[in-house]
């Protein structure tokens, strides 16, 4: 079931998940990371929507 298992095989099935796993959690969290840096940075200058 788990990679340190000592019956997993590494197949091509498993390259090919494992690999779309990784590119999707890779481009989810560098998305994530940009906009929590550009929310931060826009409120530290002041642009944003003020709400009175």
């Amino acid at each position: 079931m788990f990679p340190f298992s000592f019956e997993w095989i590494w197949d091509a099935g498993h390259l090919v998940f494992h690999g779309g796993l990784w590119y999707a959690l890779t481009v989810l969290g560098l998305g994530m990371t940009y906009c929590i840096i550009k929310a931060v940075l826009d409120a530290g200058k002041g642009k944003g929507d003020h709400h009175h």
